[in-house]
C-alpha cells in the first residue's frame, strides 16, 4: 500500500521521482503527489487524484525544477481519495512537507491538542497531523528538522515509513520506519529512497534496509547515517540489490499479469532449482540442514497468513500433514494476531507473504516469537521484513511480482510448500525414498506441464467471452483442489469485479445449491481421481438445476466431459501436484473475462500490492 520515493543530488529530481512512482504503481493507490524545493529555496508541493499520468499532466506547466524532493501514491485509509488528501502534505508554516505510509493510531488526539495551540487542518489525514507535529516542536524548540522529527515520533503510536523535507534545510532528507518498509539507495553523490528496491535498480544497486525504530539523515555533502528513535547511531551493512530493471517490464505483453502467468514455468524452475538435485532423486533446505531438530520434531505447524497465501497454505496443510504426518493449522494472520492463540516451544509457525511485508502477518510473527514458537517465512521479496525478523526460511524466487492480483508468487509459494513437506518427511521417515523419488520426479515434469495448459490460451480467451454477462460464480473442489477453487474465485472477483465463491464441492448441496439456476456459471477442478464419482454427482446435480458448467478436467476424461457445458484440459499428474495446474487456467479465465469488461487488470481498484497497514 502507498509507495515512497525520495532524492536528493546533483540530478533534477522530478524525472526521477516520477519514474519512481510509476514503478511503485503496482502497490496499489487512489492519488499521486511530489513535493521539491528549487534552486530558488522554494517548497514546492503538487498532486493529483488519480494515477501517476494525472499527476504528470498536471505537472506540464509547473515549475518543477530541483534536485532534492520527495513523492507518494496514496492508498486512502483517512479521509477520501482527493486532491487535498493526497501526499507530500504541507506543514502550517509551509516550511515543511512530509509523505507518509502507514497509519498514526492516535491521531485524533494529537490533532485536538495541535487545534488548541492553534493549528488548523486542510486535509481529513493522519498525515497532516504527523507533519504539524514536527513543525510545532522545531518551532516550539528551536531546533534543527532531525531533533523535531525524533521528539515527535516519540508521540506517535502506528505504523509509519516517512520521508520529510525542510525549505530552510535544502541538502537533507529524514525518513523513518516503524512496520512499514523504506529503503535508501546509495549512488554516486547522491541518494534515493523507496518503499523497496523497484524504483532504486535503474539507478544504484546498493540499498540499506532501515529497521524498526529507525531514522536514516540523508544530506547531500555528508551522505547518510543511521540512527535509533533515541539517538543512538546505528551502523548498516550495504545490500545489494539482485534484480534485473527487464523483470519489472512488461517485456511486450499487454499487461503485467499476463506476463507473470505466462511467466510460471521459468518461475518454477527457478524455486526448484538448487532444491531437488539433477536427478529428481533428493530435495534438500538450507533451513533444514540448519535447523532440522526443531523443524522436523515440531509438535505442529501453525501456518499464518493472508489472501492469495492464505490459500497456498490450505494447501501446505495438506500436504504437510499427508507427507509428514505433523497436525497443521492454518489462521488468517488478521485474526491469529488477535485470537489468543495457544502457542509453546515445539510448535513452527509457518508465515507466509510475497511482499515480506504484510502488516497483519508480521504481527503473527511477533506474538508467535513471543511466546516461544520457531518462525519459518516463506517470502518472495528479497530482503522484506520477514525474511529478517523470521529464524529461518525459504524465498520462492520468482522474480518480482508486479500485478496486484497474486499469480506466479501463488504457485511458487505452493512449490516451495511441496519440496518443505517432502524434505520434512524424508527426515522423518514418513516417505520411502521410491516414494520421494517418484514424487520429486513428477514434480520436476510441473514447469513442461504448466507450458501444456498455456497453450489453451487462446480458447480460454474465447470461452471467457462468453461469461462477461454474469454477476455471480461458483468454484467448486475437493481435497488438494478446495483452496485452487477458493483462489480461482478469488482471482475473478479482484480483477473483473464479479462476485464470486469457493466452495468445496461436497458442501454445495448443504446451501450453495439454492443459487444455481441458468444464469450461474459453475467452475469445478474435476482431477481427483479417488473423488472423481462424487464430483461427478456434484456436476449432475448443478446440471439438473441447469447450471453452467466449466469443468477442469484430466486429459482424455470421457465421461465428465460429455455432461458439462464447458472443458479445460490438464495434463496427468499427482494428485497432490493438481493445484499447481489448476491454478493456470483459472487466472487466465479471470484475466480474460476481467479484459473483456475492460477493467485494469494490473491495478485493480481498491486493491495493494503490499498490505502494510491492518
Amino acid at each position: 500500500m502507498c509507495g515512497i520515493v525520495g532524492y536528493i543530488g546533483k540530478q533534477q529530481a522530478c524525472p526521477i521521482l516520477l519514474k519512481g512512482l510509476h514503478r511503485l504503481e503496482y502497490r496499489g493507490y487512489d492519488s499521486a503527489g511530489v513535493s521539491m524545493i528549487n534552486n530558488s529555496g522554494e517548497l514546492n508541493v503538487f498532486k493529483a487524484k488519480g494515477k501517476v499520468a494525472d499527476l504528470e499532466a498536471f505537472l506540464a506547466d509547473k515549475d518543477i525544477s530541483g534536485t532534492i524532493g520527495i513523492a507518494h501514491t496514496r492508498w486512502a485509509t483517512h479521509g477520501v481519495p482527493c486532491q487535498v488528501n493526497a501526499h507530500p502534505h504541507f506543514s502550517s508554516s509551509g516550511i515543511l512537507s512530509l509523505i507518509h505510509n502507514g497509519i498514526i493510531e492516535n491521531y485524533a488526539s494529537l490533532k485536538n491538542k495541535l487545534i488548541e495551540k492553534g493549528y488548523t487542518f486542510a486535509s481529513e489525514t493522519d498525515t497532516e497531523v504527523l507533519v504539524q507535529l514536527i513543525e510545532y516542536y522545531k518551532l516550539k524548540y528551536n531546533s534543527d528538522l532531525l531533533s523535531a522529527v525524533r521528539r515527535a515520533l516519540t508521540q506517535v503510536i502506528g505504523a509509519y515509513a516517512i520521508a520529510v523535507i525542510d525549505r530552510e534545510n535544502p541538502d537533507e532528507i529524514i525518513a523513518a520506519r516503524k512496520s512499514s518498509p523504506l529503503a535508501v539507495g546509495l549512488g554516486d553523490d547522491e541518494y534515493f529512497l523507496a518503499s523497496d528496491a523497484t524504483p532504486l535498480v535503474e539507478y544504484t544497486h546498493k540499498v540499506v534496509y532501515l529497521e524498526d525504530g529507525e531514522i536514516a539523515v540523508i544530506n547531500r555533502h555528508n551522505g547518510v547515517h543511521f540512527m535509533t528513535i533515541q539517538g543512538e547511531e546505528v551502523d548498516h551493512e550495504v545490500s545489494e540489490i539482485n534484480l534485473d530493471l527487464g523483470a519489472i517490464e512488461k517485456g511486450g505483453y499487454s499487461h503485467f499479469m499476463l506476463k507473470e502467468i505466462f511467466e510460471q514455468p521459468d518461475c518454477l524452475y527457478n524455486c526448484m532449482s538448487g532444491r531437488i538435485n539433477v536427478d529428481g532423486t533428493d530435495v534438500r533446505f538450507s533451513s533444514i540442514t540448519d535447523f532440522g531438530d526443531k523443524i522436523v520434531n515440531a509438535r505442529r505447524f501453525i501456518i499464518v497468513a493472508c489472501g492469495t497465501s492464505w490459500h497456498a497454505g490450505l494447501i501446505g496443510k495438506s500436504l504437510i500433514e499427508n507427507f509428514c504426518r505433523i497436525p497443521v493449522e492454518v489462521a488468517y494472520a488478521s485474526e491469529f494476531r488477535y485470537s489468543n492463540p495457544v502457542i509453546s516451544e515445539g510448535d513452527v509457525v509457518i508465515a507466509i507473504s510475497q511482499s515480506g511485508e504484510t502488516a497483519d502477518t508480521l504481527a503473527a510473527i511477533e506474538l508467535a516469537r513471543k511466546n516461544g514458537a520457531f518462525v519459518y517465512g516463506i517470502v518472495n521479496s528479497v530482503g522484506s521484513s520477514i525474511a529478517r525478523c523470521t529464524h529461518a526460511g525459504s524465498y520462492i524466487h520468482v522474480g518480482p511480482e508486479i500485478g496486484v492480483a497474486s499469480t506466479k508468487a501463488f504457485t511458487g509459494q505452493v512449490t516451495v510448500l511441496t519440496m518443505l513437506a517432502l524434505c520434512i518427511a524424508k527426515e522423518r521417515k514418513t516417505i520411502t525414498n521410491e516414494e520421494l523419488e517418484k514424487a520429486l520426479k513428477e514434480l520436476l515434469q510441473i514447469p513442461d506441464k504448466i507450458r501444456e495448459v498455456l497453450e489453451q490460451n487462446d480458447n480460454i480467451a474465447s470461452l471467457s467471452r462468453t461469461f462477461t454477462y454474469a454477476h455471480n460464480f461458483i468454484y467448486l473442489g475437493r481435497g488438494y483442489n478446495y483452496p485452487v477453487a477458493l483462489e480461482g474465485a478469488l482471482k475473478l472477483k479482484e480483477i473483473s469485479y464479479i462476485h464470486a465463491e469457493g466452495y468445496p464441492a461436497a458442501e454445495m448441496k448443504h446451501g450453495p445449491i439454492a443459487l444455481i439456476d441458468a444464469e450461474m456459471p459453475v467452475v469445478v477442478v474435476a482431477t481427483n481421481k479417488a473423488l472423481y464419482e462424487k464430483i461427478l454427482s456434484n456436476i449432475q446435480e448443478i446440471k439438473a438445476r441447469q447450471g453452467r458448467v466449466i469443468a477442469v478436467v484430466v486429459k482424455g476424461d470421457d465421461t465428465i466431459s460429455k455432461v458439462v457445458d464447458y472443458v479445460i484440459e490438464l495434463p496427468e499428474t499427482a494428485e497432490f501436484l493438481y493445484p499447481l495446474l489448476a491454478s493456470i487456467p483459472l487466472q487466465l479465465l479471470a484475466y480474460h473475462i476481467a479484459i473483456c469488461k475492460g477493467k485494469d487488470v494490473d491495478q485493480p481498484r481498491n486493491l495493494a500490492k503490499s498490505v502494510t497497514v491492518e
